[in-house]
C-alpha cells in the first residue's frame, strides 16, 4: 500500500494539471450584423422600445387582461414549456453527476457444499460478504466539463423557449380577443343591415299589394334582405369558433368568452418605439434560445474531440468476506485500490465521423442563429411599416363610411321628394354594408398589427404577476 502510494500522488498530481484545460472550441458570441434601423420605418432609432413595457401596460381592456391572465395560468402551452424546463434542469443535474465519484454497494450470504471431488473435498459452509466500490472519473480532457456546458446551454435554450411561449400565449389571446370583438362588429352591422333591408321588402310588399310599386322593385329588395340574412348565421358560427380557439388557449372547455369594450374603444399607443435593432439579441427569446442551441452544440463539438483521448478513472473497493459474520470486517477483511486507463486504438473511423456529425450540427446551430435574428428583424419591420399604413388606410376607410351613410341620406331625400326612385336607396344602401365592415376589419389588422408587433420586438414577458386591476395603468391612449 505504502508502494502504491506516490504513484496515486503522481496521477492525482497530473490529472490536477490537466484539468485546466478543455478539448474542443471555446464559444465566442458571433457578430451578427444589424443594421441602424429598421427597414420601412420613418422613425429614427432610439433606445426607447415598446417591449419596455409589461403586458398588462398594454392592453387597456380589464376583460382582455383577465383572460390573459388565466391563460398564463392554465394554459396547456404554458404548463407544457414549464414540464419541458424541468426536464433540461433535471438532465443538467444528471451532466452535473458526472462531476462526482460513484459510491456503490453490495451485501450477499449465502450456504454451499463442494463435491468429494473438488478440493477441499466434501466441505459445507456459510460465507457473507459486504462491500463498498467507488468509482471517479478524473476529467483530464474536459470531457465531462463539455458535457456540462452542453447540458446548461440546453436547459437555458429550454428556458428561453418557455418566456418565449409565454410571449406568443400573450400575443395568441390578444389577438383572437380583437377577431371575436371584429366578428361581433360584423354581426352587429349585418343584423342592422337585415332590419333596415327587412324595413324595404315590407315597404315594397305593401306597396306592390297596392298597385304602387313594381313586382322588380319587390323582388330586388328581397334578394338584398336574403343576402344580409345569409351573412349573420355564417358569422354567428365563427363567432363559436373564435371562442373555442380562446378557451382553449385558456385551458378550459368550450365555452361562451366575456366581452369587454367594443373594437373602437381598445386603445393603441399613439406613437409605437421600435427601439434598436440590435435589441432583439436581447429581448427575444427566440434567438436567445438560437443562441444558447448554439453554445450546446459548441460543446458538443469538444465532447467528440475529447473521444479521441484515453480516460483516466479512479476505482476502489473496500469490503469483506467470512463464514462468520462476525469476523466479516477484522479477518475477513479486503481492500483495493487501482487506476484504469481505457483509451481507443482502432474504431474503424467512428470518432473522426462522430466529430464530423458535431461539427456539421454546430454548422446547422450557426445558420438557426442567423436566421432567428434575420427573421426577427424583419417581423418587426414588416409589422412596424403594417402599423404605419394601416392607420393611413383606417383614415380613408373612415371617410368612405361617412360619405357613404351621406349618400344614402341624400338618395332617401331625393326618394322622399318624388325626384328619384328607391333604386338610387338601395345601391347607396349595399355600398354601406362592405364600407362599414370593412371599417372594423381595417381596425383589427391595426390592432393585430400591433399585438404583433409587440411580440415581435420580444416584450411582454414577465414571470411576476401583474399588479390589482385598481393599480395597472393603462400605458395606452386612444387614438
Amino acid at each position: 500500500m505504502k508502494r502504491l502510494a506516490p504513484t496515486f500522488a503522481f496521477a492525482l498530481a497530473a490529472a490536477g494539471a490537466l484539468s485546466g484545460c478543455a478539448v474542443g472550441p471555446n464559444y465566442q458570441r458571433r457578430a451578427l450584423p444589424a443594421p441602424e434601423s429598421f427597414y420601412g420605418s420613418s422613425r429614427p432609432a432610439s433606445d426607447a422600445s415598446l417591449a419596455d413595457t409589461q403586458w398588462w401596460n398594454v392592453f387597456a381592456d380589464p376583460v382582455l387582461r383577465s383572460l390573459i391572465e388565466e391563460a398564463l395560468r392554465n394554459g396547456y402551452d404554458v404548463r407544457l414549456a414549464a414540464a419541458r424546463v424541468e426536464e433540461s434542469r433535471a438532465r443538467y443535474g444528471i451532466a452535473g453527476s458526472l462531476y462526482y465519484p460513484d459510491l456503490g454497494y453490495s451485501a450477499g450470504a449465502g450456504r454451499s457444499h463442494t463435491s468429494a471431488y473438488a478440493t477441499p473435498s466434501d466441505a459445507t459452509g456459510n460465507l457473507v460478504t459486504a462491500n463498498v466500490s467507488v468509482s471517479w472519473e478524473l476529467d483530464v480532457w474536459g470531457r465531462v466539463r463539455r458535457l456540462n456546458e452542453a447540458a446548461r446551454a440546453q436547459y437555458l435554450a429550454t428556458e428561453e423557449g418557455r418566456r418565449a411561449v409565454v410571449l406568443s400565449l400573450v400575443a395568441d389571446v390578444a389577438s383572437a380577443y380583437f377577431d371575436l370583438r371584429d366578428l361581433d362588429a360584423e354581426l352587429e352591422i349585418s343584423r342592422r343591415t337585415r332590419a333596415t333591408f327587412q324595413d324595404t321588402y315590407d315597404l315594397f310588399s305593401r306597396r306592390l299589394a297596392g298597385g304602387a310599386a313594381s313586382a322588380l322593385e319587390t323582388a330586388r329588395a328581397e334578394a338584398l334582405l336574403a343576402n344580409a340574412s345569409a351573412q349573420i348565421p355564417a358569422l354567428e358560427q365563427r363567432i363559436v369558433a373564435r371562442e373555442n380557439q380562446i378557451t382553449l388557449l385558456l385551458g378550459r372547455a368550450p365555452g361562451p368568452v366575456p366581452r369587454g369594450g367594443v373594437l373602437t374603444e381598445q386603445s393603441m399607443p399613439p406613437v409605437v418605439p421600435a427601439g434598436l435593432p440590435s435589441a432583439l439579441l436581447l429581448r427575444r427569446p427566440d434567438v436567445r434560445a438560437a443562441e444558447q442551441s448554439l453554445v450546446a452544440a459548441n460543446a458538443n463539438v469538444g465532447v467528440a474531440r475529447a473521444a479521441f483521448y484515453p480516460t483516466l478513472s479512479l476505482t476502489g473497493f473496500f469490503g469483506g468476506q467470512s463464514a462468520d459474520l462476525t469476523d466479516l470486517f477484522t479477518a475477513g477483511r479486503t481492500w483495493s485500490i487501482g487506476a484504469n486507463l481505457l483509451g481507443p486504438l482502432f474504431k474503424g473511423g467512428r470518432l473522426r465521423a462522430e466529430e464530423r456529425v458535431a461539427r456539421a450540427l454546430f454548422d446547422q446551430a450557426v445558420v438557426s442563429y442567423e436566421r432567428a435574428f434575420t427573421r426577427a428583424l424583419g417581423e418587426v419591420s414588416s409589422n412596424l411599416v403594417a402599423i404605419e399604413k394601416l392607420a393611413a388606410e383606417e383614415t380613408e376607410r373612415d371617410r368612405s363610411v361617412h360619405a357613404t351613410r351621406e349618400a344614402v341620406r341624400l338618395a332617401t331625400l331625393r326618394y322622399e321628394s318624388g325626384l328619384s326612385a328607391y333604386f338610387e336607396v338601395l345601391d347607396a344602401l349595399q355600398l354601406l354594408l362592405p364600407a362599414e365592415t370593412a371599417l372594423v376589419q381595417t381596425r383589427r389588422d391595426r390592432l393585430t398589427a400591433f399585438v404583433s408587433f409587440y411580440r415581435a420586438l420580444g416584450g411582454g414577458w414577465s414571470d411576476a404577476p401583474p399588479p390589482p386591476p385598481s393599480a395597472a395603468s393603462g400605458g395606452a391612449e386612444k387614438p
